[in-house]
């Protein structure tokens, strides 16, 4: 095998996490998508015979790329997160164990994406790296162009942002600044148990599974589709949420999406809809659901057993 090949090899093996980390930086697939092929890019240009830790060198060049994504970004005035539907969830590539991104970064949802959007790039990039990946400072440091004491000060300004200390501009954004909850078989019990209450119509029980200012919504394609049973593109409250849900007979089933816990609709055993909850307090706070096919081709699904 000679060195292009193996390069190629090897960044092929890292392309999860790569995506992961540019789709926490940039809230979209697509443009995730292009800074992890702008890294092939660098990588297959640069040498790295002295590099000891290839997998942290890609994670510091996507970081870099995805910085100057977000600041030719924020030069063009561009719209925020909370004035545009985003890709709900990062998606896979190549079949990978869904619980595999469990170990590198929690599944936080549309929500946390929206916090993230009213920081600075440098504060938003430190808290990505630090907060959810793991990286050190030392290693942010250069990248932000700071000292490593002032990459943790940027950090823990973004930290006090996303734990809602006053900045977020309305209630929903202050809620979703709690981190969802990470514990995987806590997330799938209160899946499973909305499913339940789903499917017997109790209308109560999912009131009790519900933040009460919870928060369901729906793509073109799902709105469009369920026209004639009425599904909305976007639903707030508990009550609202629980009505709409609240139908006896329904056939969704638990599932991992991306490593969360989940539902889908699978009739034929393919997915037709899925659905994304994002858990905070051991509550459902938002439910995404997902019809368009391209985007249900790009999640990893996996049905999990009643």
């Amino acid at each position: 095998m000679d060195q292009h090949d193996w390069l190629a090899e090897q960044f092929e093996a890292n392309r999860p996490h790569l995506r992961s980390v540019a789709y926490r930086m940039l809230g979209s697939l697509a443009e995730a998508d292009d800074a992890v092929q702008e890294s092939w890019l660098h990588l297959s240009r640069a040498g790295t015979s002295d590099v000891k830790n290839l997998g942290g060198w890609l994670t510091t060049i996507v970081a870099r790329v995805c910085l100057d994504m977000l600041r030719a970004r924020e030069s063009r005035r561009e719209e925020s997160l909370g004035e545009r539907t985003p890709d709900p969830i990062a998606s896979r590539e190549g079949g990978v164990d869904p619980e595999y991104e469990a170990v590198t970064a929690d599944s936080v949802g549309l929500a946390l994406l929206v916090v993230l959007e009213t920081l600075a790039p440098p504060e938003r990039l430190a808290f990505v790296l630090h907060d959810l990946f793991g990286v050190s400072f030392e290693e942010i440091a250069p990248i932000v162009g700071r000292s490593p004491t002032a990459a943790r000060q940027l950090a823990s300004r973004a930290r006090r942002r996303v734990q809602g200390a006053g900045a977020a501009p309305d209630a929903e954004r202050a809620r979703a600044a709690e981190v969802a909850d990470v514990d995987r078989a806590r997330q799938r019990e209160i899946v499973a148990a909305f499913l339940a209450a789903a499917r017997g119509g109790d209308f109560e029980a999912l009131l009790a599974l519900l933040d009460p200012e919870v928060v369901f919504r729906a793509d073109a394609a799902a709105v469009k589709a369920g026209s004639r049973v009425g599904v909305p593109a976007e639903s707030r409250g508990a009550l609202a949420v629980a009505g709409f849900f609240s139908k006896p007979g329904n056939t969704a089933q638990l599932a991992l999406i991306d490593g969360a816990a989940g539902s889908v609709w699978a009739p034929d055993g393919r997915p037709r809809a899925a659905f994304a909850f994002t858990i905070a307090r051991g509550k459902v706070v938002a439910i995404e659901m997902v019809v368009d096919p391209r985007r249900l081709r790009q999640l990893e699904v996996t049905i999990l057993s009643p």
